[in-house]
């Protein structure tokens, strides 16, 4: 398929979501390879469907950091809207989980701590990521974690009204905080929620709640506390703890907060076989975080 007269995409999708499938592609004009999101064709026009299509691709744009995709290009083609992004090569952390089981604490502390600081400009623009879940963190082939599908955000501002279904609620349920699952509300705590839930995965092997349906995950989220994750140091327990708490306010403050707190267990980081390149191949990105980080010192 070409979109465009410009995007040539592959056969079959690199995943498939609430909102339609991505695509691997290639930009003819730019000779680059790229990443195009195609909104799923519904049996009916679903008009809130293509307003939280189009959000998702403004909230891109306005999202300017290194630890999210970059948005090339937005339109429709025979009356499917799509995105085109910049494409990432690396594989999620719910595959290295997987693979991997539970991730040495430096890792799983570089993980969260990355994820932070995406949370943390995104929150500074009242944005509300609303699905932050291992399956949609890309770790990278030099280390560096990316932050994808920002379908389910919201903007924190007047004239952003909130999307909502009548029985529905939106999110995934493993990872949705007590006040999104009681009253459909989303805050920058609530992904702090989201990363203490991730966090708690990457540590563990496993997530903090399961269960037979969705609905008994749901209330285990609501009314159960989390198991405390065994082996790590105390401090980072801790940490867990307070993302995980029931109540919004009894979380840490901010994102940055967070980020101070994870930052000296994220240290001495161990090669994951499989994962990431030699270290002995040179990653220009690393390059550029050490000179910003001197430059700043």
């Amino acid at each position: 398929m070409v979109i465009a007269d410009r995007y040539v995409l592959a056969d079959l999708p690199l995943g498939q979501g609430g909102m339609g499938a991505v695509y691997g592609g290639h930009d003819r004009h730019l000779d680059r390879k790229v990443a195009v999101k195609l909104l799923r064709v519904p049996a009916e026009h679903d008009a809130e469907l293509e307003q939280r299509f189009i959000r998702e691709a403004r909230i891109l744009a306005r999202l300017e950091h290194p630890g999210a995709p970059v948005l090339f290009d937005f339109g429709a083609h025979d009356q499917r809207l799509f995105q085109v992004m910049q494409f990432i090569d690396g594989v999620t952390v719910a595959d290295v989980i997987s693979e991997h089981g539970p991730l040495p604490v430096p890792w799983a502390a570089a993980i969260a701590a990355q994820a932070c600081a995406v949370l943390s400009a995104a929150h500074a623009l009242s944005i509300c990521h609303r699905d932050l879940k291992p399956n949609n963190l890309m770790l990278c082939p030099d280390g560096s974690v990316k932050v994808l599908d920002f379908g389910l955000a919201v903007l924190r501002e007047a004239g952003a009204a909130p999307f909502t279904r009548i029985g529905q609620i939106l999110g995934t349920p493993a990872y949705m905080a007590p006040e999104q699952i009681r009253h459909g509300v989303a805050s920058a705590r609530s992904d702090l929620y989201a990363l203490g839930c991730v966090l708690h995965e990457t540590l563990s092997g496993r997530p903090v709640f399961t269960g037979p349906t969705d609905y008994s995950v749901l209330d285990a989220h609501v009314n159960h506390p989390p198991p405390p994750v065994d082996g790590v140091p105390p401090g980072l327990a801790a940490l867990v703890a307070a993302l995980l708490e029931k109540r919004p306010e009894d979380r840490p403050p901010d994102a940055a907060a967070v980020y101070g707190l994870l930052e000296p267990f994220a240290v001495g980081l161990p090669v994951l076989p499989g994962f990431l390149a030699p270290p002995t191949v040179p990653s220009p990105g690393r390059m550029y975080a050490r000179m910003v980080g001197r430059v700043l010192d």
